[in-house]
């Protein structure tokens, strides 16, 4: 047996010998008959990168889809399988880093970022960054929505901030040409456009939409020096300075009943009740636009930047940016997958429909939505808005202010009052998650 064995590799020494002059065609003749073609040995297997996050819409869903099959083209070792989480996203999000499920790459509101961050399941994204990438393009003040202890761990895909939307043909109908540029002017506006029509007792159309969600009255509170939460993160909005914005929705609704809420028109959101033509005025962000333009074609509108208040320029951003689960396995490709998405190709052609602005100064400039006559308030307000943030508990501040606040809209109970008792539930909450 022995023998047999090293006479078969003599052979094939003999072999390699004889084969060796002519290259290595005559000994593939023997040894390579059964060898699969070379493209399918070399060919590697791509890395799949899991993308997480929800969909707004139909048209929003098949951009996406778009987008991330271009992204595969470019990138042919790279597959993504995009797992969309509409119900409960954020508790699906916890849950699954928790059991180390999560997705490669997903979506995170700035809202929920400063917990997020806090909590070292990020991949810190400063070291991917190259000079080709052009981090000084970005929007500042979203790009700092995502900082954390000197670290940078998202990028926003897209934003908006909060515009004035007004009815051209009521303002003319009352003789207004330009919107107000005051919350003294909106609200004498607003007493002029709430108009009984058939003088039947009845209002017929209301000067302003009022939305008393936390969201849309933080810009308020900050502008007579209020802040939303303090230094350790706890509900603050209660301090006299914040309520001198607050009663400034109060008082338009009580007192001038020039304004109302969409509960009150039997309406699902302010963009309904302004389409509907039930409010002459409504403070909204960029997704009313397609909306409006889609579902209320005869309607004549425009927008303009927030009226002042204490003579100060304000409204609020909202915005998501693309982060890393630090626990994934493809760094590099779920790299590749986010600079993609907010590099300046992928961002155009995101936000090249409208539905969405771009968080790119560049791709900005490109599709002319700083110069577009319903975006530009939109735009430009970015430079002095504030983020959508209150800090690492935001529901248990969210809620507890909304509950109390439409309270004391609706004259239950007094603003202090109500601004107090939302400001020490939050806090009691706070404390109560952040012993656990």
């Amino acid at each position: 047996m022995r023998v047999n064995v090293l006479k078969f590799l003599g052979l094939l020494m003999a072999l390699a010998l004889w084969a060796a002059p002519f290259g290595s065609i005559a000994f593939c003749v023997i040894g390579c008959q059964n060898l699969p073609p070379p493209s399918a040995s070399l060919a590697p297997t791509p890395v799949t990168i899991k993308l997480g996050g929800w969909t707004a819409s139909p048209a929003e869903q098949k951009l996406l889809k778009e987008l991330l099959q271009e992204f595969e083209a470019k990138h042919p070792s790279i597959k993504v399988r995009h797992e969309v989480i509409n119900d409960q996203y954020m508790d699906v999000i916890k849950t699954r880093l928790i059991g180390e499920a999560a997705p490669d790459v997903f979506y995170l509101d700035a809202l929920e970022a400063p917990f997020f961050m806090s909590q070292n399941v990020l991949e810190p994204l400063d070291a991917y960054i190259t000079p080709e990438f052009d981090l000084a393009d970005f929007e500042e003040t979203l790009l700092n929505s995502f900082k954390y202890s000197h670290h940078i761990y998202g990028f926003p895909k897209d934003y908006s901030t909060l515009a004035l939307f007004y009815n051209k043909k009521a303002f003319a109908a009352v003789g207004l040409s330009t919107p107000p540029k005051t919350w003294q002017e909106l609200r004498a506006y607003s007493k002029k456009l709430t108009v009984d029509r058939n003088r039947d007792g009845r209002i017929d159309q209301y000067g302003f939409g009022e939305i008393p969600e936390l969201p849309r009255q933080a810009y308020k509170i900050k502008a007579f020096g209020g802040q939303l939460i303090d230094q350790n993160g706890y509900a603050a909005f209660a301090s006299d300075a914040g309520l001198r914005g607050l009663q400034l929705a109060v008082d338009q609704y009580q007192k001038d009943r020039s304004s109302v809420q969409k509960s009150d028109v039997g309406t699902n959101s302010g963009s309904e009740m302004f389409g509907q033509g039930k409010v002459a005025m409504v403070i909204e962000g960029n997704w009313a636009i397609p909306y409006l333009t889609q579902t209320f074609p005869n309607l004549e509108f425009a927008t303009a930047e927030l009226p002042t208040i204490n003579n100060k320029k304000g409204t609020m951003f909202f915005t998501v940016a693309y982060v890393m689960n630090k626990q994934t396995q493809h760094k590099a490709e779920a790299w590749e997958l986010i600079s993609y998405l907010t590099g300046k190709e992928g961002m155009t052609k995101w936000t090249r429909t409208g539905f969405a602005l771009p968080s790119r100064k560049s791709v900005a400039q490109k599709l002319g939505y700083d110069q577009d006559p319903l975006r530009t308030a939109l735009v430009v307000g970015v430079d002095y808005a504030m983020p959508w943030q209150v800090g690492e508990y935001p529901t248990a501040i969210m809620n507890n202010f909304d509950n109390q606040f439409i309270s004391a809209l609706l004259g239950q109970q007094p603003l202090q009052q109500a601004m107090q008792r939302a400001q020490d539930e939050a806090n009691e909450l706070i404390k109560a998650i952040a012993m656990d």
